[in-house]
């Protein structure tokens, strides 16, 4: 079962209520009711309308069907728009932080949650709470969020010790907060205090973080790219980021002998879709490592699509897309050939080996095969 991005010590094992949130304004309660029902029955449903987005709450008979609600149903498209959803639990279980210390979090992986972030931190024991903002347009993290202690040695302690430290595919950078990390309940807290809700650090909230930063400075549209394998060019390089289809490329280096490169965006958002995207993915066989690059792009510097790539050579030179499939296409008959050989000199033979080849061919074509109905059972319930 998903334990969500919920707040640190929620138990989610009797909850059977969900928050859905970043709800476009078409979106009648009737409608919204209609689409949470395919994971199981509703006993009720709340729209509550804004101006911007709206947002709800979603209750079932039993925590099964909130729990394939969450799995199935979040950042799905209605009018266009990603809807968030997640467990849903009171205002009222969140540590009021007001008073506390707070300590800013950036470059964070677009996985970690609030829990996987109060978790990095917990080895403090005046922890008293963790937050990721989230983009309610995009439905995605904004790569930051805030940590609150209860004691300010702690709080220094977490800065010092922490910054460079891995959380998920990326290394965190912090700093303190320049306002309250307490102040930023989600926008939903102070309509509804007393209904039961997610705090989901939307963007409407009022921590003033650093401008200058990479993440929140426009101009900022480079790509660093870690961990190269040392045969990438620099068209390999451009080839790999001109398939994720994220953005107009500008310009694209790489220092072959230190294992990086650079990948100039037209816009600071296609840049963090890039980071988004391509992060942690394999590429020549290495996991590269993707994140904002050192220095803001230079104002007045000429914006210059690049051509797209040249395409990858064929692996086999000479030969047409149509005769590759007639090569495979021959190779398979011939396996096939030899297995029903194969096959045929062991009934001839009666060696008792064909029980074991019959039972995996079972197993492996078989739907109605025990051990294939039971992992598909798994499945369905994992």
């Amino acid at each position: 079962m998903p334990s969500g991005n919920v707040p640190p010590g929620f138990d989610t094992s009797t909850c059977r209520s969900v928050y859905v949130g970043n709800i476009h304004n078409n979106v009648s309660e009737a409608l919204l009711q209609e689409v949470f029902q395919s994971t199981g029955v509703v006993e009720g449903c709340k729209l509550i309308r804004k101006e911007k987005s709206s947002y709800g709450f979603i209750d079932y008979f039993d925590r099964r069907s909130a729990a394939l609600a969450i799995m199935t149903l979040n950042g799905r498209h209605l009018f266009g728009q990603p809807i968030k959803v997640n467990w849903a639990y009171a205002s009222g279980q969140r540590e009021d932080t007001s008073g506390h210390f707070n300590v800013f979090v950036g470059d964070l992986s677009p996985e970690v949650t609030d829990a996987a972030l109060f978790a990095c931190f917990s080895t403090y024991t005046s922890c008293s709470d963790a937050r990721v903002m989230w983009d309610q347009k995009t439905g995605r993290s904004r790569g930051f969020g805030f940590v609150s202690f209860r004691n300010q040695q702690d709080a220094q302690n977490a800065i010092n010790e922490q910054t460079g430290k891995w959380l998920g595919s990326r290394q965190i950078r912090c700093n303190w907060a320049t306002k309250g990390a307490g102040s930023n309940d989600d926008k939903q807290s102070s309509d509804s205090k007393s209904v039961v809700e997610l705090t989901n650090g939307s963007t409407d909230s009022q921590e003033t973080t650093n401008d200058d930063a990479p993440e929140n400075n426009p101009q900022y549209t480079t790509v660093y790219v870690g961990n190269l394998a040392p045969e990438v060019s620099q068209t390999d390089l451009h080839r790999f980021f001109h398939a994720l289809n994220v953005g107009v490329i500008e310009e694209v280096r790489v220092q072959r002998d230190k294992g990086f490169g650079f990948v100039r965006y037209s816009s600071h958002s296609e840049a963090a879709l890039a980071i988004q995207t391509g992060n942690a993915r394999i590429f020549c066989g290495k996991p590269i490592k993707c994140s904002w690059g050192s220095k803001p792009t230079p104002p007045g510097t000429s914006s210059t699509p690049l051509p797209p790539p040249a395409p990858a050579p064929a692996p086999f030179p000479g030969l047409s897309p149509t005769d590759l499939l007639a090569y495979e296409r021959s190779l398979a008959l011939a396996r096939l050939s030899s297995g029903q050989a194969l096959l045929q000199g062991q009934h001839a033979h009666k060696q008792p080996a064909l029980g074991v080849g019959a039972g995996a061919s079972q197993v492996i074509y078989d739907p109605g095969f025990p051990n294939v109905a039971a992992a598909q059972q798994q499945l369905m319930y994992y």
